[in-house]
């Protein structure tokens, strides 16, 4: 028999924790659709982030390196299905909603600029007094704005609860401003799960890249990083002496399995502690429930300090972002005179957003290689 979506709800009722948000309970879409008859909401949302446009970019724009430094580096598509698959882990753990967690780790770069977080820093400087860009705010004006895929809207029409989640999409780098849509303090767990398995991603999967690179070194890692020494004595007393790629590989996942456990105890207990018994419980309360511990948030700065001093702001890293954040600048001022040049939906939504908004939205969505191409096209350099 076909499993309907009236089952499927019936089995979240089941399995779900009392704290974990329902699909059959969402506060529903901006505007009305007809339910699925064989996804529930939140399958829905999945399927349409991962159909958008805005998704398929994502393998063309930086997540350390430039786009094209290396095939075995990692890009922003990348990083957000490694952010994807370690939320699913720690929902399901959780027993939180699965679907709705993976949903917002799918959609939370979707506004991210070419060139990285030195991208989104150069165009927050250029729309100064015009309302800034943050990529937290940019990936929720995709899902309801600039995504043209159906008729009787504009936008996804995502569900409240995922929209929810990128709009209060937080990490030690991501510090998102509120929206009046979404007043409470925090959002929903599978929110607050999305967040953390974003910075266990970036912290493992960056070091790795710095290695594949050859900018770090595990003999450096050894000496000034705590998390990678524990690690590295771990994998050395489960397995002796490994192969280079075996070594790291075992480390990177030590890292990843420990990072993730720490948050599952973490959390088990400030959840008990709190004693919340429905989604909008959690949202009430005035500090997030999903967390490291404090001894584990600590040693995580201490890697995060080590990767911009070694990796983030290493010349090689450094110095092409910054070139490639010249050639956004020149753009931006190129297409700000030459409105002709920018696509059709962009030039429609100037009567609504302005010039420069509708300048800076489609410049945030060109991948690095287009950005690359039309600088070449358009300024002959």
């Amino acid at each position: 028999m076909l499993c309907t979506r009236q089952e499927l709800e019936e089995r979240e009722g089941v399995i779900l924790a009392p704290y974990a948000q329902r699909s059959g309970e969402s506060r529903g879409r901006t505007y009305p659709e007809g339910p699925p008859e064989y996804r529930t909401q939140y399958h829905r949302d999945r399927d349409r982030i991962i159909h958008s446009r805005a998704f398929r970019r994502l393998e063309y724009k930086t997540q350390v390196f430039l786009n094209g430094t290396g095939d075995h580096l990692r890009t922003r598509l990348t990083h957000t299905i490694e952010v994807a698959a370690i939320t699913r882990n720690i929902a399901r753990a959780l027993r939180l909603n699965e679907d709705l967690a993976e949903t917002i780790a799918l959609a939370h770069d979707l506004g991210h600029s070419p060139f990285g977080h030195k991208g989104e820093a150069a165009l927050d400087k250029l729309m100064q007094g015009e309302g800034g860009f943050e990529h937290n705010r940019q990936s929720l004006r995709i899902v309801e704005k600039l995504e043209q895929k159906y008729p009787n809207f504009p936008g996804l029409n995502l569900t409240w609860e995922v929209r929810e989640g990128l709009a209060k999409h937080l990490t030690s780098y991501d510090t998102p401003e509120g929206d009046a849509n979404f007043e409470s303090k925090h959002p929903s767990l599978e929110a607050q799960v999305a967040n953390l398995a974003d910075e266990v991603a970036y912290y493992s999967h960056d070091l790795d890249d710095g290695l594949e690179s050859e900018l770090l070194s595990e003999s450096d890692l050894i000496q000034a990083v705590t998390l990678w020494n524990d690690a590295a004595k771990a994998v050395r007393e489960e397995f002796g002496d490994l192969p280079d790629e075996n070594r790291r590989y075992f480390i990177i996942r030590c890292l990843i399995d420990n990072q993730v456990r720490d948050v599952l105890e973490t959390t088990e207990e400030r959840i008990q502690s709190a004693k919340v018994d429905s989604p909008d419980a959690v949202r009430r309360r005035s500090e997030e429930l999903v967390a490291f511990s404090a001894k584990r948030r600590r040693l995580n700065n201490e890697l995060r300090d080590y990767l911009f001093h070694n990796l983030y702001y290493n010349p090689v890293v450094h110095e092409p972002n910054l070139r490639a954040v010249e050639w956004l600048e020149a753009l931006f001022s190129y297409y700000f005179d030459h409105p002709d040049e920018i696509g059709e939906q962009a030039r429609k939504r100037a009567d609504e957003t302005g010039w420069k908004r509708a300048v800076c939205d489609y410049l945030a969505g060109m991948t690095d290689r287009y950005v690359a191409t039309e600088y070449q096209r358009l300024l002959g350099s």
